[in-house]
């Protein structure tokens, strides 16, 4: 999943390029473009704001981000694939996309706790 991300506020600009470093592109290159500013002509655009017609909607945690953009992902290849006229096997492909979700949802939880605990540990030491 290629991300890109062109934001006004530089908090929220700054925040996502540091939760997506893995999946940043330019905007030209891009599967997704995160924005905090509607835009209606772009159906790559994901919009971040507090207003409850966003899709997704502040204040997030990183999970959350990244299963929204998951979501808005499989909608975009879905909308492509039925363009192209290409048929889908619905059971098969449904299952493992929902499981590849849930282990990478494992994996950031996982990667959270470590890191929640590496900072307990710290605190601990550094009195």
């Amino acid at each position: 999943m290629k991300i890109a991300v062109e934001c006004q506020s530089p908090l929220l600009q700054k925040s996502l390029e540091i939760f997506l470093s893995k999946h940043l592109s330019s905007a030209k290159h891009c599967e997704i473009l995160i924005r905090d500013v509607k835009c209606l002509e772009d159906e790559r655009c994901f919009y971040i704001s507090s207003e409850s017609g966003a899709d997704l909607v502040k204040p997030f945690s990183k999970s959350q981000l990244i299963m929204a953009l998951e979501s808005k992902y499989e909608k975009l290849y879905k909308t492509v694939a039925k363009k192209r006229g290409l048929k889908e096997s619905k059971e098969p492909k449904v299952e493992t996309l929902d499981f590849e979700i849930l282990e990478k949802r494992i994996d950031l939880l996982t990667q959270e706790y470590q890191k929640n605990i590496l900072n307990v540990v710290r605190a601990f030491y550094e009195k």
